[in-house]
């Protein structure tokens, strides 16, 4: 069973104040690291970025060894995710869905989280929560402490059958429901998903401090 990547890149990057896809990594947009990464990775055939046409001029300049194409977003999240899933077509087979801005993602993690996926139905790159967690209130004083104990931070890729992510998205619509990620929509039919731990730091880039810190992180 083949595996597709669809990555996410049509967030507006609000909380950035700038193109956080483009923003340069050691001389290389953030959306460029990604897809490199995922053309690297044994397990993956095909990519679709979700993303405008502008910010796809992004990777003109480089020669993929593998298919690569663009779908506009949607909405939110999830409906990006579901035109990408259109463009894959009706087989069942396995799709690993990524953050763009997740530029440090290792090909060899990649494909530990897809082998797990073909094996458990269900797959995502996750960390266990190591920090002291807090729950505070309206003033941002800290009230209470959070068991961590069981508590793990998702990353992506997040790795599914086809079949399955598809009822997912269908129950989400259904009920009007707004996730974050994929793991939520498997959880809305009642589908666990497998916790691979990546061998290697996989941020977010999201706040303009993080473009330093993966800097450091890719060097």
């Amino acid at each position: 069973m083949g595996c597709a990547a669809i990555i996410v890149a049509s967030g507006s990057s609000r909380r950035m104040g700038f193109d956080k896809l483009a923003a340069e990594i050691c001389g290389t947009p953030v959306l460029v690291h990604s897809v490199r990464a995922f053309m690297a990775a044994k397990e993956i055939t095909r990519v679709i970025v979700v993303c405008p046409e502008e910010r796809f001029r992004l990777l003109a300049g480089e020669a993929f060894p593998k298919p690569l194409d663009r779908v506009d977003g949607g909405d939110q999240r999830q409906d990006s995710v579901a035109n990408g899933l259109a463009a894959l077509g009706p087989d069942d087979l396995l799709v690993a869905v990524h953050d763009g801005a997740r530029p440090l993602v290792r090909p060899e993690c990649i494909d530990a989280c897809i082998a797990a996926a073909r094996q458990h139905g269900a797959a995502t790159l996750a960390h266990a929560v190591t920090d002291t967690l807090k729950r505070a209130d309206a003033e941002q004083f800290a009230r209470s402490s959070v068991d961590r104990s069981d508590l793990w931070a998702m990353e992506t890729p997040q790795g599914f059958r086809t079949s399955l992510l598809r009822e997912a998205f269908a129950v989400v619509a259904e009920r009007q429901l707004a996730v974050t990620d994929e793991v939520s929509a498997l959880e809305a039919i009642g589908v666990p998903t497998k916790l691979v731990t990546p061998l290697f730091p996989n941020p977010k880039i999201t706040v303009p401090a993080d473009i330093p810190l993966a800097t450091a992180l890719l060097k």
